[in-house]
């Protein structure tokens, strides 16, 4: 069996549709109460537990996992599972977030009476106004649709549309009032491309040790070469005695010596280094070194300590192996 071109494609813009047309219905409604349950996230010191059955319940652990990753402190609770011993999970410093299209879901119905008696504040995020949910609720937020995306109106699809942008504007406005930044973001997020770029220092990716090439200012040319090929940076650093950076040569220095018709064999690395070279701190984001690289249009930095001692190197490959480019 295959679908009609014409007709499945009338039919996803008609979904789509009326899933934008909820959501602007959804915008115009906002109103104090939304802030009424902002106010009340921030003003427990416990957790939001998010509780939903069935296509709400899969809505739900998807705003808990956002509010977690962005400063609010959540969990998911089955309301199912909740009466059977996991309601033990809420406590009365935390504040609940329920959902339910209807707000007579028997599972999340049966567990209010005891969620009031214990205190917990309760948000519910409901389509059903004058539901059983919305009586026992604190905040009631609107999340009612016209109708549902499915030809049937049966299955939930406007309704958990809206439910999940409510949760998503909830976790925003949360965000904002909490001054969360991208440094906040990266910690809850280490194995992303943020967290990489907004964790990883020049340290962590460095060179050091006997893996750093460098010299004294005195050095053959000879020697400075044999250090630049064996440790593989395309570069070697010039250091004083006590390991201050005086300059950098590398391989396009080579290069330049060997166009001029220069006599290698009678320089010293002080004759042919390229002094105050470019440097990073080794305490720097591992980003700022690919910046400067970019900018600088160089392929590898020397890093230097706060008094100015060479720790370290890397490379543009350094980089990319740690994914920071």
């Amino acid at each position: 069996m295959l679908a009609h071109s014409d007709h499945t494609l009338q039919l996803a813009r008609e979904t789509l549709d009326i899933e934008a047309a909820a959501l602007l219905q959804l915008k115009a409604r906002l109103d104090e109460r939304f802030v009424q349950a902002v106010n009340m996230v921030l003003g427990v010191p416990g957790r939001v537990v998010v509780t939903g059955m069935g296509k709400s319940g899969h809505i739900g652990r998807k705003i808990a996992a956002t509010l977690a990753s962005t400063g609010t402190p959540a969990m998911f609770v089955h309301p199912g599972e909740a009466s059977h011993g996991d309601l033990g999970m809420i406590q009365g410093i935390d504040v609940v977030l329920a959902i339910s299209n209807s707000g007579e879901s028997d599972e999340l119905v049966a567990i209010l009476p005891i969620l009031k008696r214990q205190g917990v504040p309760l948000i519910a995020l409901t389509g059903g106004l004058q539901s059983s949910l919305a009586r026992h609720a604190d905040v009631v937020l609107d999340c009612s649709v016209d109708k549902e995306a499915c030809p049937l109106n049966l299955a939930p699809t406007a309704s958990t549309t809206a439910q999940l942008a409510m949760g998503d504007a909830l976790a925003v406005a949360l965000l904002d009032a909490r001054g969360f930044k991208p440094e906040d973001f990266a910690r809850s997020h280490p194995g992303g491309s943020l967290g990489r770029r907004l964790l990883t220092h020049v340290a962590d990716v460095m060179r050091q040790g006997s893996d750093v090439p460098q010299v004294g200012p005195d050095a053959e040319f000879t020697a400075l070469m044999r250090e630049m090929s064996s440790k593989g940076l395309g570069a070697t650093a010039v250091t004083d005695t006590e390991g201050r950076v005086l300059g950098v040569f590398t391989d396009g220095d080579l290069r330049r010596l060997i166009e001029k018709g220069a006599d290698l064999r009678q320089l010293k690395a002080g004759d042919v280094m390229h002094a105050s070279p470019r440097t990073i701190r080794v305490d720097a984001l591992a980003v700022e070194a690919a910046e400067m690289m970019e900018q600088w249009r160089i392929t590898s930095i020397l890093v230097i300590d706060e008094a100015g001692c060479l720790c370290g190197a890397l490379n543009t490959n350094d980089l990319m192996r740690a994914k920071v480019i």
